[in-house]
């Protein structure tokens, strides 16, 4: 009686950047070619991707000034949309070994929550490591970009700003050096993709890192003589 292969299990990219990045246009590309290429895709994003933390999503986009919230439960209420998108829908994917293009994850958490409002950066990834019950990104591609232009992007792309854009310039770009240092302490994980062109040039680049990436990890080991 022949001998079950294991399942392979599926692989985690994410895609992260500032406010007008173009993250959202981009990881559409991105999930059809890959499907094309014969890969089972699934797109999802943060906060979001279950009824759950989509209705988190909203209490963070949507919050009144009123009732401000403070840093401390904007990143407790990202970390429990996290925990219910990778417990129900991100983790259970990856085990089918289905790929998994995710906007935002994990390191947004630290660029804005951390590096942006000033939160302790340990604390975060302690906390984060509990919420997303220790996942973490197989690669990550960090669209960058002038803050200024980013948020002009924004303006011009929807009427009515959401709390987050609403945030002063000064904000966002403590932001963006937030995914520069992240980036710069894991360059194997993470990938800066130049943004600040036109849409097609940038989809060209991030399709070819991407299949490059998936082909290299198909490729079996070399044999040791």
């Amino acid at each position: 009686m022949g001998t079950k292969r294991p399942k392979t299990r599926g692989r985690f990219i994410t895609l992260e950047g500032v406010e007008g990045s173009g993250k959202s246009t981009q990881i559409r590309h991105l999930a059809d070619v890959l499907t094309q290429a014969g890969y089972r895709v699934l797109q999802t994003r943060e906060p979001g991707g279950t009824a759950t933390a989509e209705a988190i999503r909203q209490i963070l986009l949507t919050a009144s000034s009123q009732d401000p919230v403070t840093p401390q439960t904007e990143a407790l209420l990202v970390l429990a949309a996290r925990h219910q998108h990778v417990t129900h829908l991100i983790e259970p994917a990856l085990k089918r070994g289905t790929l998994v293009l995710c906007d935002r994850f994990s390191d947004s958490t630290l660029a804005y929550q951390g590096y942006a409002r000033g939160l302790d950066l340990q604390w975060l990834r302690e906390a984060n490591d509990v919420a997303a019950n220790g996942l973490t990104p197989d690669l990550t591609l960090v669209l960058d970009l002038p803050v200024s232009v980013g948020l002009a992007r924004r303006r011009a792309d929807r009427g009515e700003q959401n709390r987050l854009d609403r945030e002063t310039e000064r904000f966002h770009r403590k932001v963006r050096r937030g995914f520069l240092a992240l980036a710069a302490e894991e360059p194997r994980r993470m990938t800066i993709v130049n943004a600040n062109r036109p849409a097609q040039e940038v989809q060209d680049e991030l399709t070819e890192i991407v299949l490059g990436w998936m082909a290299r990890l198909r490729r079996p080991p070399r044999r040791r003589s």
